[in-house]
């Protein structure tokens, strides 16, 4: 085979590879743009029940789309740099690349995904037969190389990788934001659906020691009461200790029994509860909401890895990390979650976490603050960095310096006399400093890291 044929058969093959190319960008452009809505709204087809599949899982068939897409990239780059190579030898790589950005911006960049935008209907129909087998054939391959991937990623990982719809939509949000479609509120709410998926029920629960409770014995009088003064509709009843949660008490049906007969008052609590429901920590936001709606409860137990009650959530929770803090006529004397001092410090709640810390800076200060991934591994509030700092529980005064921050502890008794973290101020720091825990001494209390239970007596 002489040097010309040899050329030809070349130039044919890189010519099938961008083809090859260009119409899985075409499709993958497509799959993105596609509305399932609209697409349930056509015609009941073969065409339309697979296309159907597909959007069910969009991620499942775009992932193995973009490692053959990639794969005849690579190709046809090896191939176009041998062909310069023996055509044009010293400013062979030059012309190469040069020739490369123009054909795949080109062929993959303008016209695949024009064609994928302009028409993705008839390309997501025509394109759904094939993908079945191409997903069968390379998903594998695909999943290992995310696996891979993520592996080799600091951060949060993405399971099925970043190639999915999500981080279409996110884009798209983004650019609206900035044209002035979706004002920045509701570019905000929608950002915040899309991370309630990555988001863990830990993460935004009432911690245990923080929960308020009830005895079972207690009668139905005393858990009114605590209702009323707590500001609180639904209490988790306990039998020996707070790990013993034997159901949950509502006020309505407190009010309900002593409604028509006040002599009820009387009646013990573990006679008016409902069941509780107990879920594990680690459920992402999106999935627990799910199940919470479908069995109708409005408060959760949330228990961790050694079967043991981490805290509760509730849907107010839950709506909370969407909407943005929701308060009513209980809670006017709440702490605001963030506020900013005159000397430029932020004063922070205690279970301020440290994600939130992080675009606070960013947003506000445009600056890009980076923890230590053992630190984002082990800590997620804003006190616990404190403790994980320190080596211990801090106290008020407690003071540690990292990642370019000063954090300095604030607190006071609580209302059973014991002293608990509230909240952390938190400033920049030109020096790095040697963390400083609080004077013992001063405050007149036994360090301890014993958190404090709420019952009614």
């Amino acid at each position: 085979m002489n040097f010309l044929t040899e050329g030809i058969i070349d130039c044919v093959i890189v010519v099938v590879l961008l083809a090859i190319a260009a119409i899985f960008t075409a499709v993958e452009t497509a799959l993105i743009s596609i509305s399932r809505a609209r697409v349930e709204d056509m015609d009941e087809t073969r065409s339309t029940r697979t296309l159907l599949a597909i959007l069910d899982n969009r991620a499942r068939f775009i992932n193995p789309l973009i490692l053959v897409r990639t794969a005849c990239e690579a190709g046809a780059s090896v191939i176009i740099t041998v062909l310069a190579i023996r055509l044009i030898h010293e400013a062979a790589v030059v012309v190469a690349i040069v020739l490369l950005t123009v054909l795949f911006y080109v062929f993959l960049g303008v016209v695949g995904r024009t064609v994928g935008r302009q028409n993705p209907y008839t390309v997501g129909l025509r394109a759904a037969f094939f993908l079945r087998p191409i997903v069968k054939l390379f998903s594998p391959l695909a999943s290992l190389l995310i696996w891979l991937g993520n592996v080799f990623t600091p951060g949060k990982k993405f399971e099925q990788g970043p190639f999915t719809n999500e981080v279409e939509l996110r884009e798209m949000v983004d650019i609206a934001s900035e044209r002035g479609v979706v004002q920045v509120e509701e570019r905000r709410m929608i950002q915040a659906i899309f991370d309630l998926a990555n988001t863990r029920a830990r993460k935004v629960m009432v911690p245990r020691t923080d929960m308020l409770w009830i005895e079972s014995e207690k009668s139905a009088r005393q858990a009114t009461r605590l209702c009323v003064r707590s500001g609180h509709s639904r209490i988790p009843v306990v039998g020996e200790n707070v790990d013993d949660i034997e159901g949950v008490v509502y006020l309505k049906d407190l009010v309900a029994l002593s409604y028509d007969d006040p002599s009820k008052n009387s009646t013990p609590v573990k006679e008016v509860m409902r069941p509780a429901e107990f879920v594990p920590d680690s459920l992402p936001l999106d999935e627990l909401l799910g199940d919470m709606q479908t069995s109708h409860d409005h408060i959760a137990l949330l228990v961790d890895e050694f079967g043991a009650i981490a805290g509760l959530i509730s849907i107010e929770d839950i709506l909370e990390e969407i909407v943005g803090e929701i308060s009513d006529e209980y809670d006017e004397d709440e702490v605001a979650p963030v506020e900013e001092l005159d000397d430029g410090s932020f004063r922070l709640v205690a279970r301020f976490s440290l994600d939130e810390l992080v675009e606070l800076y960013d947003e506000k200060r445009g600056i890009d603050i980076e923890f230590s991934e053992e630190q984002l591994e082990d800590v997620e509030t804003v006190a616990g960095l404190l403790a994980f700092e320190l080596g211990r529980v801090p106290l008020p005064g407690a003071q540690v310096t990292t990642a370019g921050l000063t954090f300095r502890a604030e607190g006071g008794h609580d209302r059973r006399g014991r002293i608990r973290i509230t909240s952390v101020v938190v400033s920049r720091s030109a020096t790095s400093s040697e963390p400083v825990n609080g004077d013992d001494s001063k405050t007149g209390i036994v360090h301890s890291g014993t958190g404090d239970h709420e019952s009614e007596s």
